[in-house]
């Protein structure tokens, strides 16, 4: 190996330190490891790595005389070589028999190949890895609670308190923007508080009733009258208008209360925000008649149906006493009642498939099985014909009873519709897209936003069938208040998830706020008869005959000089003349007039003109009549006046 020479790791300083030492004490560095050994009877790890150090720096010596061929193995026996030792790495290194070294690292084969002549590098296969056992599955880390399958948002105890505190705002707002409204007894309030009085003596002490007022009141008149009559002896007619205040306050939490159960939170509070600031609620609500005392019912009939959805069939008879009540409260709820039997088969639709239907059946049933217990024992209701089913036509225009409707409720229903397409396009809005609760079909979602929306236009189309637009502005409220969920859905949509635009919610609102102000302080302003019914106490006894427009409104502030019997309204009369002949209409008033019967007449000119005409044509050239007094008021209309006149 000519071309080999003192190989690289000659160069080591350290070998080379330990090199010279040996040889200068002798033995070539062997003497002093040798004398460690016998001195402390073991090699240790340093006089080992020196052994092996050595045993290189002499088969380099002797690797520039080796020939190159292959000993023979008698050789190789005779120690012409090095044996074989274990190298740091633990690699043989010269086998004690010759035989070619075998590397199985790949660092040691190229450290020592070139010194090695019958080095050859082996790569050993590395022992595969024990098979690692397959891995447990994670388990969440935190599960989310069960979700309503109709609702986008999880209801936890932080969410329900805060609801319920601005749900409580709401009402507030609500009860401040009744009581704002002020006036004395409106013509109905007159009306069912006075016969309440008649009612609640009659039941209690069997006294005769004036007149039958079942037949001409257009709900039962010992219900909500008897109720009336009995506040206003404790409280006055405040008190009774408290009562009304409270039953459109129960209406707006029951409409919280059955939005959220089909929908969610945010459409809850938007269905009740929209529904306390309409104009109908706000007059319903300091307003003493049987309209808020029917909207509450119907509510509380609609939240059953919505809360025992999910219940047994039988469970919606719960819902039945407050439907036949309403329908006996106000004989115009019956308009609704199938809005509630069609909304017990779609709510229940989900759960229970085709034989939900059967769940409407069981709610009709229920509601006309009390219906007809009812009017078993209360006897014959003319009023249900006289005032709802059979009413008499009136002349009032269909379109201006459209424009009228449409600017009483136009935002809500135009809410409401949205809110029901956008709930058919898309169930949930997306808020929580890691929840993938089940979601009603299309078609029972299209069925309940039309069922709903649908309803608010109930009232508008009969009284335009009916052509007369007489309590129009009450009634649009009983539809909204169907159509509220849908209104309030489609205001969550128009803000969007995670509030994205509020401004769009709050800006609905406040129109909504505003219109229904000034539409309520418009609808709420009544006669002052403050002046009037003072002067009249000064004239009036038990024994005379009185006229007056609006005849309940003396009749109920002087029911304590005067009996109901007394008092002559100006709708109709007939009347035997003096002489001899039978008068009908206004006739009868000019005739009645002229022949002086009425012992005191008070007119305006605002509720009955023809009358009011024909009673001034019998005050002309009459001796029997002076004009007494002249007490002008302000309505929303204009300027007016009482004029009484009075007997000589």
């Amino acid at each position: 190996m000519s071309d080999r020479t003192t190989p690289t790791w000659a160069d080591d300083s350290e070998l080379h330190d330990e090199y010279a030492y040996g040889q200068q004490y002798g033995d070539g560095g062997h003497g002093s490891a040798r004398q460690d050994q016998q001195q402390y009877g073991h090699t240790d790890d340093s006089g080992r790595r020196y052994a092996q150090r050595e045993s290189l720096r002499q088969y380099a010596q002797q690797a520039q005389t080796r020939p190159q061929a292959r000993p023979a193995p008698d050789q190789e026996q005779a120690g012409g070589y090095q044996p074989g030792y274990f190298t740091e790495t633990g690699s043989w290194r010269f086998d004690v028999h010759g035989r070619t070294s075998s590397y199985t690292d790949q660092q040691a084969y190229d450290t020592f190949s070139p010194f090695d002549p019958y080095a050859s590098y082996t790569a050993v296969e590395p022992e595969p890895a024990p098979t690692a056992a397959e891995p447990e599955p994670r388990k969440a880390g935190y599960t989310l609670p069960p979700v309503l399958e109709s609702s986008w948002a999880v209801d936890t105890r932080r969410s329900k308190l805060l609801g319920r505190g601005v749900l409580l705002c709401i009402l507030l707002v609500q009860a401040g923007l009744s009581l704002r409204l002020t006036g004395t007894a409106f013509q109905d309030e007159a009306l069912y508080i006075a016969s309440g009085h008649y009612e609640l003596a009659n039941l209690l002490h069997g006294t005769k009733l004036p007149v039958d007022f079942a037949a001409y009141f257009s709900g039962h008149p010992k219900l909500y009258p008897v109720l009336a009559g009995a506040v206003d002896s404790q409280f006055g007619l405040a008190g009774v208008r408290v009562v009304s205040l409270l039953f459109m306050l129960g209406a707006t939490t029951l409409l919280y209360s059955l939005t959220r159960r089909m929908f969610n939170l945010r459409a809850a509070l938007g269905a009740a925000a929209l529904f306390s600031v309409l104009q109908s609620t706000m007059v319903l609500g300091n307003f003493a008649t049987y309209d808020a005392a029917a909207i509450f019912l119907l509510g509380l009939s609609a939240w059953a149906v919505v809360r025992t959805d999910r219940m047994k069939a039988m469970a919606v008879l719960l819902a039945a006493p407050p439907a036949a009540l309403a329908f006996g409260v106000k004989y115009a709820s019956g308009l609704y009642i199938p809005t509630l039997v069609i909304l017990a088969v779609i709510t229940a639709h989900r759960h229970r498939g085709i034989r939900a239907l059967g769940r409407g059946l069981v709610l009709g049933t229920g509601i006309a099985v009390l219906l007809g217990i009812g009017y078993y024992f209360s006897g014959p209701l003319g009023g249900i014909s006289s005032t709802t089913t059979d009413r008499a036509k009136g002349t009032d225009a269909a379109a201006t009873m459209l424009q009228h409707s449409a600017e009483w409720g136009g935002l809500v229903f135009l809410a409401a519709l949205g809110g029901t397409i956008a709930y058919v396009l898309r169930a949930r809005m997306g808020e929580m897209p890691w929840i993938g609760g089940e979601t009603s079909g299309r078609l029972r979602r299209a069925a309940l936003g039309l069922v709903l929306t649908g309803t608010a236009l109930l009232a508008p189309a009969y009284q335009i069938h009916l052509h007369t637009e007489i309590s129009l502005y009450k009634h649009v409220g009983f539809g909204l208040f169907f159509a509220a969920p849908l209104a309030g859905l489609g205001m969550a949509r128009l803000v969007g998830p995670h509030f994205r635009h509020p401004q769009l919610g709050i800006m609905l609102y406040v129109v909504t706020l505003v219109f229904g102000m000034v539409q309520a302080q418009r609808a709420y302003s009544f006669p002052d008869s403050t002046q009037m019914t003072s002067y009249l106490r000064t004239v009036v006894d038990k024994k005379g005959t009185y006229l007056a427009e609006e005849q309940e409104v003396p009749a109920y502030y002087l029911r304590d000089k005067t009996n109901w019997t007394q008092w002559q309204n100006s709708y109709f009369m007939d009347y035997r003349g003096k002489n001899g002949k039978q008068y009908t209409g206004p006739d009868a008033f000019r005739q009645a007039v002229r022949d002086g019967k009425f012992d005191a007449i008070v007119m305006h000119g605002d509720v009955s003109p023809v009358t009011y005409e024909a009673v001034k044509e019998g005050l002309k050239n009459n001796s029997h009549y002076r004009l007494a007094a002249v007490f002008p008021y302000t309505t929303s209309s204009g300027e007016h006046a009482y004029r009484i006149w009075v007997k000589r």
